[in-house]
């Protein structure tokens, strides 16, 4: 409040002052013309001086006379017509003060409210600088983090045949506990049905279960996850999976993003900064983290001090889209192993896209379809129990999907 009575008050006066001279109209009392009048006196006794040296005639004298005094006449009588004020208006000169103290003080106020931090106390670099290790310092636990900010998880209710296949899968995975496949599955299904709790339990166990093998990847899921259930707080757990994520590989995407989260809640928008422009820079167009990450970055580099503008979107490249069954089956003019290497291939490149971006459901059904013709049913079975979780609720989709893996002889369903 109180910075706010003082910029106040040093607004107003200076209006007040700039208003004040122009009410005024000079600096001193006398108009322009008063100086006009000295002039001309001057020169009418410099007539005379030089009429007594010898410098000019009588009749030069009389001709200067007379001019010098007609412009006498002329001053003193703009003088006496307009006084001291030199002419100014004084109800036009008196609105113009208003104006200019309203403008002066009113765009002073507003520039502040709109380039300033308003109720932001002055703080050094070394005072900031040890605020945010505090907030460090008192980062709640995953437990706390959850019981302050989580939202209630949401249950998704799965179709019938789903929901049996999750209870299979939960009992293998019982039965197996250190099967990695099984442990992964159960994660991701998990927390596609909106299970945060079970998900993170089961991720847990899996990077348990592989020690020392456990991928970036997979720490970085621990982390989303956690993240998800603390309603977006990154606690002392989430950051540590970040960290290790990061340390295994420093390119990790979704850990990079996480880590620019946390730097913005610990008061380091300059590290957020930094930590998400190389990320914007290295990212493919249409990654999952681009836009939430350009909805914050102008806002973090305002907040360090940075002049920053966010570069245009670029167009997400077009999808290379993966075999039909059709296209598979029509490679008969190759040989055999042609045929095949070019299928693998096609399979491979779009394995890898939904993998990395995900897809249509048209692209999961021609995957699973393509793996079916190749006679990879495991790999085939694989990813239509992952569609399932990933198209869950959305029965088209799934009509769709459950065909293809009828084609791929999974199931007696759907088979034309």
């Amino acid at each position: 409040m109180i910075f706010w009575i003082v910029a106040t008050a040093l607004a107003l006066g200076t209006g007040v002052l700039i208003a004040a001279a122009l009410l005024r109209g000079r600096a001193s009392a006398a108009p322009a013309a008063s100086y006009d009048l000295a002039f001309y006196r001057t020169q009418l006794k410099d007539v005379d001086k030089d009429l007594a040296r010898g410098v000019i005639t009588e009749a030069e004298a009389g001709r200067l006379r007379s001019e010098v005094s007609r412009r006498i006449l002329a001053a003193d009588a703009q003088v006496q017509a307009h006084g001291v004020d030199g002419g100014q208006p004084p109800r036009a000169g008196a609105v113009l003060a208003a104006v200019l103290v309203v403008v002066v003080a009113g765009g002073a106020i507003w520039g502040y409210l709109e380039m300033g931090a308003p109720g932001y106390m002055d703080q050094p670099r070394a005072v900031r600088l040890a605020a945010s290790d505090a907030a460090r310092a008192d980062r709640l636990s995953q437990a706390e983090a959850e019981d302050k900010f989580g939202p209630p998880e949401q249950t998704v209710a799965p179709p019938e045949d789903f929901a049996q296949l999750m209870t299979q899968l939960r009992a293998a995975v019982e039965a197996r506990p250190d099967d990695v496949r099984g442990l992964a599955l159960l994660a991701r299904n998990e927390a596609s049905l909106g299970n945060t709790g079970a998900a993170r339990a089961a991720q847990e166990r899996l990077i348990a279960a592989k020690g020392d093998s456990a991928a970036a990847a997979d720490h970085a899921v621990m982390a989303d996850l956690m993240i998800t259930a603390a309603g977006g707080y990154v606690s002392e757990e989430a950051e540590s999976s970040l960290r290790t994520a990061l340390s295994l590989d420093p390119s990790q995407s979704e850990a990079r993003y996480y880590l620019g989260v946390y730097y913005a809640q610990v008061d380091r928008p300059d590290a957020a900064f930094r930590t998400w422009e190389a990320l914007l820079r290295d990212s493919p167009p249409g990654a999952v983290w681009v836009a939430p990450l350009r909805d914050q970055i102008v806002d973090a580099a305002a907040r360090a001090g940075i002049n920053y503008t966010l570069p245009d979107a670029p167009r997400a490249p077009a999808k290379t889209v993966g075999p039909t069954a059709e296209q598979v089956e029509a490679a008969g003019d190759m040989t055999d192993e042609s045929r095949q290497d070019m299928i693998r291939g096609m399979v491979d490149g779009l394995l890898a896209r939904l993998a990395d971006e995900g897809g249509p459901p048209e692209d999961w059904a021609r995957l699973i379809a393509s793996l079916g013709v190749l006679g990879q049913t495991e790999r085939a079975q694989a990813i239509w129990d992952e569609a399932q979780a990933t198209f869950v609720g959305q029965p088209d989709a799934l009509a769709m999907l459950r065909a293809a893996a009828g084609r791929a002889g999974l199931t007696g369903e759907g088979a034309e």
